[in-house]
């Protein structure tokens, strides 16, 4: 399927690794991946035609008029270092589809392998009973053991046995399959809050990539919109904490009809 993978620029670079992302539980890669492409100014250099992959399910109506349909990008973006030492591509993905997702990774593998990019990245989340008030940690996995030594050094959570559902894990078996490194990095986000967006799990995981990376990002703005969802996070977890009392908690004793109250 390699006519599928359009590359309209073909660079050259040097210590090239590269983040892959899809959607997933609490957006904790597309924001990462996102805040990535427009902090460091990185430049779209290719795409994946999406109509070997998916198929609208619909169209979006404006003022009456209806829109084509449209299909879910996947893009390429490069970065390189003023002293051009070191270099990234980041693959986003506006959609996991529903069927064909290995072909999918295959092409973003092949430009990976193309480009000559020593270590694959990606990013998911940890579900963990932690309250949305505690210090997110980031969780590790690796394709060989060497890699998990890395992480160890990074003060990353090694859980030992997991799964990793969906491309934002399955990328890393199939880098292992073509002999590449390859490393996931998961945030993690409260059981009760798995629906919305979490930019401090984002935030997270951001904060060990970079510095596995050597790259030097200005995460304010990221954690400026961590401390926003916070406040949509406290009216979750009392809502939460309600519907648990209401449902698990029963009166000792129900006062008689013909008792008074004091």
């Amino acid at each position: 399927m390699k006519d599928v993978i359009k590359l309209y620029k073909q660079p050259r670079p040097k210590n090239c690794s590269m983040l892959a992302s899809w959607p997933g539980i609490g957006d904790v890669s597309l924001t990462a991946a996102k805040y990535l492409v427009e902090n460091l100014n990185a430049v779209e250099i290719g795409e994946i035609e999406p109509i070997n992959f998916f198929e609208p399910m619909g169209v979006t109506v404006r003022d009456n008029v209806v829109d084509s349909p449209r299909f879910p990008e996947s893009k390429f973006y490069y970065w390189k270092s003023a002293e051009e030492e070191k270099s990234l591509v980041i693959f986003i993905g506006e959609e996991q589809p529903g069927f064909k997702g290995y072909e999918l990774v295959n092409c973003v593998l092949d430009v990976a392998q193309r480009l000559k990019v020593a270590r694959v990245y990606s990013c998911a989340a940890a579900v963990t009973r932690i309250h949305h008030s505690e210090e997110m940690k980031v969780w590790g996995a690796a394709t060989t053991s060497k890699l998990v030594d890395e992480l160890n050094k990074h003060n990353v959570v090694l859980r030992g046995n997991l799964r990793i559902a969906g491309l934002n894990g399955l990328i890393l078996g199939m880098a292992k399959e073509r002999g590449m490194e390859g490393i996931c990095l998961l945030g993690e986000v409260p059981a009760y809050a798995t629906q919305i967006a979490n930019p401090r799990a984002s935030l997270a995981v951001l904060g060990i990539l970079t510095e596995m990376l050597g790259i030097t990002l200005d995460l304010t703005e990221l954690s400026h919109l961590a401390e926003q969802v916070d406040e949509e996070m406290d009216r979750i977890a009392k809502r939460v904490t309600a519907e648990f009392i209401d449902q698990f908690t029963e009166p000792i004793w129900e006062q008689d009809e013909d008792e008074e109250e004091e």
